[in-house]
């Protein structure tokens, strides 16, 4: 599951740390993902063709995350929330219901993007991860290609100095709307992923996503001070696979399940303030070394 919603985490990342902006829009995108790809594989629809749809609705998402904040100037976060309350209602709509089981087993079984490889003779958690990291490398080489083109750089460049990327002719509204349509399509993927991965897709499962996001890439970036774009997706799937392990532990330990979203949410208050911890330590370190050097001499 780290290696799925890790794809969800790199679309965090492109808008909050390469656009300096937050979406919320993502709580609403990976229902959409999810909930297109469900409503064609129960229909007994191609799972592939699907699962590219889901990335086609995520972008739709983005789009009109984009639009809303840079044509109609309305807040980022507000926009994201647009987004996200929209979603929920045109995900049922798609579904036309809340909840769309796919069980990879018994009578009413439906083939996934797994299915291939268990036919091979593999079992389903090893399909998973395999395609799973397959994709994601898939999606880092692509990213990593495109970052380093003319138009991934003013993407870059309009999250770092917007005015400066105006100064030189460059449409700032449409690297933001490319860049969150980039990002939701990401997200959408990972819906999608995820429903077959899970065996259903449902309204619900958008709740909390921003925060899983949030938290992989906090982790990553404090544990994995890389610098390299491929370094940082890479650390990225690292964070998400360790934040689904610390999950896991402290439900093993016997956290109630009602409690999870609270443990969520100081789980990314704690990593954000590593940062500033640190700056202290190190400044407080060297305070002290100065002190001590002073009475040595």
């Amino acid at each position: 599951m780290g290696i799925l919603w890790s794809l969800m985490a790199i679309g965090v990342y492109l808008t909050f740390r390469i656009l300096g902006m937050p979406d919320l829009s993502v709580e609403g995108t990976v229902i959409l993902g999810a909930s297109a790809a469900a409503s064609i594989i129960s229909q007994r629809g191609d799972p592939f063709i699907a699962t590219g749809l889901a990335v086609l609705v995520g972008c739709a998402g983005g789009f009109l995350t984009g639009v809303l904040q840079t044509k109609f100037k309305i807040p980022p976060i507000l926009s994201g929330i647009l987004t996200m309350v929209a979603s929920y209602s045109i995900a049922i709509r798609i579904m036309g219901t809340s909840n769309v089981p796919l069980p990879p087993h018994g009578p009413r079984a439906v083939v996934s993007v797994y299915t291939f490889l268990q036919g091979m003779g593999l079992t389903r958690h090893v399909s998973i991860i395999l395609l799973g990291l397959l994709v994601v490398f898939i999606v880092g080489a692509l990213l990593c290609w495109f970052f380093a083109t003319e138009l991934g750089s003013a993407i870059r460049a309009t999250g770092s100095n917007r005015q400066m990327v105006k100064a030189q002719g460059v449409n700032t509204d449409s690297m933001i709307i490319l860049c969150l349509m980039i990002s939701n399509g990401l997200v959408g993927l990972a819906g999608a992923l995820v429903a077959q991965s899970q065996g259903f897709a449902s309204v619900d499962m958008g709740a909390g996503t921003i925060v899983i996001g949030l938290a992989s890439v906090i982790i990553a970036e404090v544990l994995f001070r890389v610098r390299s774009f491929w370094g940082r997706l890479a650390s990225l799937v690292a964070g998400a696979i360790l934040y689904r392990l610390i999950i896991a532990l402290v439900l093993g330990m016997g956290m109630p399940p009602s409690d999870l979203r609270l443990f969520q949410a100081a789980t990314v208050a704690v990593a954000l303030t590593l940062p500033l911890i640190r700056e202290k330590l190190v400044k407080f370190a060297g305070k002290h070394n100065g002190n001590h050097n002073k009475r040595g001499a």
